[in-house]
C-alpha cells in the first residue's frame, strides 16, 4: 500500500518496480494473498507515477486485473528502473563517456 522512502529509493537503485495499489484498494479488498503470480503490462514509455496494468493469477487459474501506481517519482528513477538499477546506469554512462 506505501513504501517508507528509504525502502523505496532502495528499491528503485536495485532496478526493482516498486507498484502501490490505487486510492482505495488493497489486498483485501482485490482478494490477493500474495501467492500469485504477477503480470504487468505498460512499463514500456515508462514515465513517474504512471498507472500500470497487473493482472494476478492465483493458483488455481483465476485472474484478478487491477491498475497500480509505479513509485519511479522523477526521472532519473525511470532510468535507474530502465537500465537495471544505479550501478548499471552509471557503468552505461561511463562507457559511453569512452
Amino acid at each position: 500500500e506505501s513504501f517508507e522512502r528509504i525502502h523505496r529509493s532502495n528499491l528503485v537503485g536495485m532496478g526493482v518496480l516498486p507498484l502501490v495499489f490505487k486510492a482505495g484498494e488493497n489486498l483485501e479488498s482485490l482478494g490477493l494473498t500474495g501467492f500469485e503470480t504477477y503480470y504487468i503490462s505498460g512499463i514500456e514509455n515508462m514515465q513517474p507515477r504512471k498507472v500500470l496494468q497487473v493482472k494476478a493469477v492465483k493458483e488455481d487459474g483465476q485472474t484478478i486485473e487491477f491498475e497500480a501506481v509505479s513509485r519511479l517519482d522523477t526521472d532519473i528513477d525511470v532510468d535507474y528502473f530502465e537500465n537495471g538499477g544505479i550501478l548499471q546506469y552509471v557503468l552505461r554512462k561511463v562507457l559511453k563517456e569512452k
